[in-house]
């Protein structure tokens, strides 16, 4: 399995030996990794992930990961959560603002980018190996045309992939922060009693880590399914309660979990759907971020794909498109590198 990403300074010598130091900034953690340019591949030489709130400013961060290298990186390239506009970004789930130029200032490095998380992620299947890309359904065809990227964690990204004829050009969107849209009766309760809460309900808080514990929370506390002790205890020992819900889904230890999962599946699938219309998306589906690879086998079942090809006009369209998880979760910090190196 191989991706064709426009990368135009690929292969050019004057890239050789050059040191990438690649970030990839998301609201929960950081990871950042140093990267040597080696003929038309990049060799990793050393990385490290921080908590991302443990850290006022990146710079600190950067200084704290520096400070074990004698070797100074010519290039820094960061995937950031957030969307970037004229090389500077406001981080959206974390109180930083980086400045490409301030940064390059600031910390002696040559050049400085900043890119969206997700279109690094889709700069990584440069990168990756085919065991590192999981299939949900597969055509099997070989269609070209755009691809999109949809990865829920902490908060929900959404990019295209757009095919020029020749390659695959990533681009940044912000559609997870578009509304959410209820379609049943118990959607519309959801939607309610989030909107009171939220004045705005977007995908991101349904399709999301919080999005779980937010529904969760609506069955249990609003429907008034029963939690029992053992799991009110996991809630309280782990900073994670989308992970306690997951693993007693997937492991069928509890029926709220178990719907809480089910509802979260089908509304990834349906704004999976919406991003695959509008990106025109026949080269397929991908599904990215923290949270899809920890579910995979839910969504295996025929629960994703039966929400994600259920449509009034263009059900043929999604039933034609291939859907796959990207399971390495260095994903996005290898594009970063890929896009500082050739980009």
């Amino acid at each position: 399995m191989s991706y064709l990403l426009y990368l135009p300074k690929k292969g050019k010598p004057d890239t050789r030996k050059q040191l990438i130091l690649a970030a990839d900034i998301g609201g929960t953690k950081t990871s950042l990794g140093l990267f040597e340019v080696q003929r038309e591949k990049l060799s990793l030489l050393r990385e490290a992930t921080f908590p991302s709130g443990e850290h006022l400013t990146f710079e600190a961060l950067f200084e704290t990961f520096r400070a074990d290298s004698q070797r100074v990186p010519s290039m820094l390239s960061i995937g950031v959560a957030g969307p970037v506009l004229d090389n500077t970004v406001k981080l959206t789930n974390l109180q930083w603002e980086l400045d490409g130029s301030r940064l390059e200032r600031d910390l002696g490095v040559e050049r400085v980018v900043l890119i969206n998380d997700l279109e690094a992620t889709a700069y990584g299947l440069a990168g990756l190996a085919q065991e590192d890309i999981a299939t949900i359904y597969d055509n099997g065809s070989t269609n070209s045309g755009n691809m999109t990227i949809l990865a829920p964690g902490t908060g929900l990204g959404e990019a295209g992939i757009f095919w020029d004829g020749e390659a695959h050009r990533p681009f940044a969107t912000e559609g997870g922060h578009c509304e959410f849209a209820p379609r049943t009766e118990f959607d519309i309760e959801l939607w309610t009693h989030l909107k009171a809460e939220l004045n705005i309900v977007s995908w991101e808080h349904v399709v999301s880590g919080p999005g779980i514990y937010r529904i969760y929370r609506f069955l249990r506390d609003i429907k008034g399914r029963k939690e029992p002790a053992w799991l009110t205890k996991n809630f309280k020992h782990n900073r994670d309660p989308a992970a306690v819900i997951s693993h007693a889904a997937m492991r069928e230890l509890d029926g709220t979990c178990i719907m809480a999962m089910e509802l979260f599946v089908g509304y990834m699938a349906r704004e999976a759907a919406n991003l695959v219309l509008k990106h025109k998306a026949t080269g397929g589906l991908l599904l990215g971020g923290g949270i899809p690879p920890r579910i995979y086998p839910l969504l295996r079942r025929e629960l994703f794909r039966q929400q994600f090809i259920q449509n009034s006009r263009m059900s043929e369209l999604l039933q034609s498109v291939s859907i796959k998880t990207i399971l390495n979760s260095k994903a996005a910090l290898i594009g970063a590198a890929y896009y500082g190196a050739y980009g």
